[in-house]
């Protein structure tokens, strides 16, 4: 093995090792771009170098930093909107009637980056707000990349970020132009909440979620990491709830602890193991 590959390797392990995800050769034309940032703050002039930094002892702040950048958090407001506008016309209605008694609501939005998810979620509540009156509704938006989650937790996106998956009038309804940027306005039926978790991990909270979104997340783990993903999400959320996976993501052939929620793109419910049987997925 040549030492740039080496060097390359060395960082996918690094990536694996603290997030679960996979650098495959495919991907690895992002390193340089990806770290770029990190390349001029510390003046490193190459991969190798910075495989040989990595490697040695007391290094923690620079692998917590090549970690963060080498993390995709690409995200926009009702990302594949399509898909994102079932939850208002068929899912939320269908759980309101299942907790109707409850009249509570709890929804995960795992690896939400920046929170553009999470609030779009908020102003499908709050365009129905009549609907939601007297309910209490809670959403958890996680991230494993600090930085996001911060990012999130601000409710402040920039004018670029902003115009991404919104109209003029969903802006103008629901944020507020500031000097430092656009800042949600928080006058919806939901109670808003970040935390940093990674998805491979013990689910964040000990109650069930009625509905979970994890989107564009699978994608970057191998097939035993992705089983290990089913397994703790299946394990959060309610027997009747709902899985929203990405529109490039399935369970089919992956696993049978989730199947496709009929004529529902990109919707899965959960299917209970057998008794006495640890859960297992296809393959």
């Amino acid at each position: 093995m040549e030492s740039c590959d080496a060097s390359h390797q060395i960082i996918a392990d690094l990536l694996c090792a603290h997030t679960g995800q996979e650098l495959t050769p495919s991907r690895q034309w992002r390193v340089k771009t990806a770290l770029a940032g990190v390349f001029r703050e510390r003046g490193i002039s190459n991969v190798d170098q910075l495989a040989c930094l990595l490697a040695a002892p007391g290094e923690q702040d620079l692998i917590r930093d090549v970690i963060e950048a080498l993390l995709n958090n690409e995200t926009y407001f009702f990302r594949d909107r399509p898909t994102f506008d079932q939850l208002p016309g068929d899912i939320l209605p269908l759980l309101a009637q299942r907790r109707q008694q409850r009249r509570k609501l709890r929804i995960w939005s795992a690896g939400c980056s920046t929170g553009q998810e999470v609030h779009s979620l908020a102003i499908q509540f709050a365009e129905q707000a009549h609907l939601w009156k007297g309910w209490a509704i809670d959403i958890l938006g996680t991230d494993i990349s600090r930085k996001a989650i911060a990012a999130a937790g601000s409710n402040l996106y920039t004018q670029f970020e902003i115009q991404r998956g919104l109209g003029v009038a969903q802006m103008l309804r629901h944020f507020d132009e500031t000097a430092d940027g656009w800042h949600f306005r928080r006058d919806t039926p939901c109670t808003i909440r970040f935390r940093r978790h990674n998805v491979l991990d013990a689910p964040p909270e000990p109650d069930r979620f009625d509905l979970i979104l994890c989107r564009n997340v699978l994608l970057y783990f191998g097939k035993e990491t992705r089983q290990r993903a089913f397994a703790r999400l299946h394990s959060a959320l309610a027997g009747d709830g709902f899985l929203m996976l990405g529109a490039g993501e399935t369970v089919v052939g992956h696993t049978r602890i989730f199947e496709p929620s009929q004529n529902r793109p990109s919707l899965y419910q959960p299917v209970d193991a057998e008794p006495g049987q640890p859960l297992r997925l296809a393959g």
